[in-house]
């Protein structure tokens, strides 16, 4: 038997989970029907990709994925997420081209994003923040910590 404070531990953080899992679904109602937070992905790794989608499906965001710039920018217009991820190194078009590209479009223009990268130098930030991006974080990152992001990206 577990004692009594790891118990009451493990309670706390299921609440917790149970509550941000209530928060994002509060958040986003429409018409009297919850809408899942809509997440579009953009990245070419398949295995980062699926891992980071499965991860942020479990804390109750619905995910888009798209493998590329081009494909990033058909899917944001088409699929009109309530926050973008995209990579900054990528085939086709590159993260920084896209956000230049959704900055352009009236339908996307005012959609945050947060650039999830591997670059971490101090001018690889500066360039994806002249694009008025809602955060930066770089790989490998912690999920409880990007969902923080997205949280505070979409309250402001």
């Amino acid at each position: 038997m577990l004692p009594q404070g790891l118990l009451m531990e493990k309670g706390k953080i299921k609440m917790l989970k149970l509550f941000k899992s209530t928060l994002h679904q509060e958040r986003y109602r429409v018409k009297g029907k919850t809408a899942l937070v809509r997440i579009l992905l953009v990245d070419d790794e398949p295995d980062l990709v699926d891992t980071i989608q499965c991860r942020l499906q479990a804390n109750s965001f619905e995910v888009i994925t798209a493998s590329n710039g081009r494909e990033g920018l058909e899917k944001a217009a088409k699929e009109k997420p309530d926050i973008i991820l995209p990579d900054t190194n990528m085939p086709v078009m590159n993260g920084h081209e896209m956000l230049e590209q959704l900055r352009k479009n009236p339908d996307t223009k005012d959609i945050p994003e947060i650039m999830c990268t591997a670059l971490c130098e101090e001018q690889d930030i500066a360039a994806a923040s002249a694009y008025g991006i809602a955060d930066y974080v770089t790989k490998p990152f912690d999920c409880t910590d990007l969902v923080e992001k997205i949280t505070n990206a979409l309250e402001n």
